[in-house]
């Protein structure tokens, strides 16, 4: 006869993993960063920063007088054209892409 009464052994768990979601959703250690082009407005604001930057060395260093309000001007238009072309760049190259059908 068998023994039906027996207590179930100790359940071990199942191993995980990670790095996954069920859904598909990519986590940060599945996804690669490398293959991700950089943001246009990342670029942008980067260069400003450096500008800033060149242009107080070069103030401290009295090679040139600056207009302070003259600089600012400068570097808002050339920061908003250059997120104007980056834009239109980023979309034109969007556009290229096979549609999938879905909206």
């Amino acid at each position: 006869m068998s023994n039906s009464n027996q207590a179930p052994g100790p359940r071990t768990p199942e191993p995980r993993t990670t790095g996954s979601y069920s859904a598909g959703v990519p986590t940060a250690a599945s996804t690669d960063a490398g293959t991700a082009p950089a943001r246009v407005g990342t670029v942008v604001w980067g260069l400003i920063v450096l500008a800033l930057a060149a242009l107080i060395i070069v103030a401290q260093l009295g090679i040139v007088t600056l207009n302070g309000t003259y600089v600012l001007i400068g570097l808002m238009i050339g920061a908003g054209a250059a997120l104007v072309v980056g834009g239109l760049l980023s979309a034109r190259k969007r556009d290229n892409e096979p549609t999938t059908g879905k909206s």
